[in-house]
């Protein structure tokens, strides 16, 4: 069986999870965080990063987006991440814009938890502003389609939807709901989806 190491609150852990989760495919999950001393995380991977794969052959894959085309291409069932190389371009381009939200939300957590007087302003503000410019790219690229791609729910929606649920998990001061209609009525369809209740992140 896959052996899937993970922390809960991590929106790239939260992605390979909702895409097991719509693929159907059964894993053993190992929580891990990698931030507390003697964890487990670097038995697997040289970066010490999660999400981390271990395949029944011992072989481990790391980064999300690598775990997800594997766990794509490994089952038929439910297409997450289309053929043609155009729209399968476009999904990948949704997916880096969804994680980009998240690696400055992730480094805006990470500077607040120094000191304040430790703290980079500047540094802050330019994360701030990905988060801000990235949620509004996100706003205007949907547009008023039902799915991120315009065809079907896919990749792009899994990693957009973990990007927004992560704002509201560490950034919900950001309040993007209010400047953008679209994306919460998006989000509230997202959340009604078994996999999105099933991976909501908590401390």
């Amino acid at each position: 069986m896959l052996k899937l190491i993970a922390s809960l609150t991590s929106p790239y852990v939260r992605k390979v999870r909702i895409v097991l989760a719509e693929k159907k495919i059964e894993y053993q999950l190992v929580e891990a965080m990698p931030w507390e001393p003697d964890n487990p995380v670097h038995l697997y991977s040289p970066l010490g990063k999660v999400p981390e794969l271990v395949l029944d052959d011992g072989t481990t894959l790391y980064d999300s987006r690598v775990i997800v085309d594997y766990i794509d291409s490994v089952s038929p069932v439910g297409r997450l991440i289309p053929d043609p190389t155009r729209q399968r371009m476009l999904v990948r381009k949704w997916e880096a814009l969804a994680d980009g939200v998240c690696d400055a939300t992730s480094a805006c957590v990470l500077e607040r938890r120094r000191s304040a007087r430790q703290q980079n302003v500047h540094w802050l503000r330019r994360q701030e502003r990905k988060i801000v410019e990235g949620v509004n790219e996100i706003a205007r690229d949907l547009g008023e389609k039902t799915w991120c791609n315009g065809e079907a729910y896919s990749l792009a929606d899994i990693a957009t939807g973990c990007a927004l649920g992560y704002l509201d998990f560490r950034m919900p001061q950001l309040a993007w709901r209010d400047a953008h209609p679209n994306l919460a009525q998006y989000a509230e369809k997202l959340a009604k989806r078994t996999a999105f209740a099933d991976t909501v992140p908590r401390d």
